[in-house]
């Protein structure tokens, strides 16, 4: 099992940035993926951007050039730097961690972008 521990979200102002922390309880260099998704009221839960164990990364074309996953593997931690946020932003978003039994998800964190 992974426990996930999110922080960093908040209030910004539109072309802001925020910065996401998510810890995870074990090595995230085993784990096989870790990924950032978001949701609001009402629709389904939306990838923001994941990271393989090998590195590889993926974006969803909605944030792609202004969010940035990166990883710490001596902290087991994975950060999601959000610039030039948009009002569209908000949502509550969540960290993942993917093996090879289950996904596992954090608790969340609201994120807010004021225009």
């Amino acid at each position: 099992q992974v426990h996930l521990v999110e922080s960093g979200g908040g209030l910004v102002q539109a072309g802001g940035s925020l910065r996401l922390s998510c810890v995870a309880s074990r090595s995230i260099l085993l784990i096989n993926r870790m990924g950032w998704y978001r949701q609001t009221p009402g629709k389904q839960r939306e990838l923001v951007a994941d990271v393989s164990r090998l590195g590889s990364i993926n974006y969803a074309d909605s944030v792609k050039g202004r969010f940035t996953i990166s990883r710490d593997g001596g902290e087991n931690a994975v950060y999601l730097q959000m610039n030039s946020l948009k009002a569209e932003d908000t949502a509550v978003y969540y960290c993942s961690a993917t093996t090879s039994r289950a996904t596992y998800w954090g608790q969340g964190t609201q994120v807010t972008v004021a225009s």
